[in-house]
This record gives structure tokens, sequence and C-alpha cells, in this order.
């Protein structure tokens, strides 16, 4: 049986044009490794809806079953991440969403400003999820989306809910 597939997409300005190292992509890609998914390293793209939704649908018509993006879900002005991946999803999953945010405040009172989406896209059969581009956010998010990732993709390609 193959790895399940997956891809991280980072999105920042700054990494995007080489003024900053993207430290949250590799990180999240690391424990997707680590729990047995198959991950190429991290794409980097700029801030704003287009970029994300373009980023997605490539990542989608690749096959990918669970895309993780990191970065872009605040409120700063290019903060537009949630704006990219909502057209994009079909079936948001708020609860995985609250749950990110949630589990954040163990690390920062700041997470209940994140405005990241968490959802699946049919007829794809993948899960989306937006995490925040913070290092603390992305090592204590993806355990998280782990805990239903693999679930979640089997129950879109039809299996049992068991």
């Amino acid at each position: 049986m193959t790895s399940p597939s997956a891809c991280v997409i980072t999105v920042s300005d700054r990494s995007f044009a080489g003024e900053r190292e993207d430290r949250g992509g590799p990180i999240a890609v690391g424990l997707l490794r680590e729990a047995g998914w198959h991950c190429p390293d991290a794409e980097i793209v700029a801030d704003g809806a287009d970029s994300v939704s373009d980023a997605l649908r490539r990542a989608l018509a690749r096959g990918v079953k669970l895309i993780v993006t990191t970065g872009g879900t605040g409120i700063a002005p290019r903060d537009e991440t949630p704006e990219g991946t909502r057209p994009v999803i079909t079936r948001e999953l708020p609860g995985l969403a609250e749950e990110l945010r949630r589990h954040g405040l163990a690390d920062t009172p700041k997470s209940v400003l994140s405005r990241g989406l968490a959802g699946v896209v049919d007829p794809f059969g993948a899960l989306v999820v937006n995490l925040p581009g913070s290092t603390n956010a992305v090592s204590s998010g993806i355990p998280i989306v782990l805990t239903v990732a693999a679930h979640i993709v089997d129950q879109l390609a039809g299996g049992d809910h068991g």
C-alpha cells in the first residue's frame, strides 16, 4: 500500500521573495513524513487569495489528499489565506479549525485571531487545513490535524464510519 499524499504550502510574501527563511513549512513537512504521509518539500507562494487558490488547485490536480497551508491566517492587510481557501473547499469542518485555535491558546492568547479554515474538497477527496505561520502553531497544529486526517481521507473515499 502506498503512503497517503500530503503537501504543505507556505504563504508568505517575505519567504516567497527570499527575504525570510521558511521555518514553519519544513516543520510541517517533517511531522507529516514522520506520520507516514508522502510529502514533498513545502511550496512557498506569495500572500493573497488568488495565490492561495491557485496553489491549492495545483495540489488537487496532482491528487494530493491532505493540504496544509501555513501563514496568512491573521488580520494583516495581505493575510488572505482563508479568502483563497474558501472558494476551493466544498464543505467546511469548523470543529477542526476551532480546535486548532483552542489548542493554540496554550502557546499564545493571539491564537483566537487566526481566521484559518479547514474543509474538504469534493470530488477530489482531499482535506485542506489552514495553520498560522508561526513555528509554534505549526508544531502544535500538525498533531491535531493528524488525529483526524487519515480518517477524513478514508471517509471521503467511501470508507466505513468505524
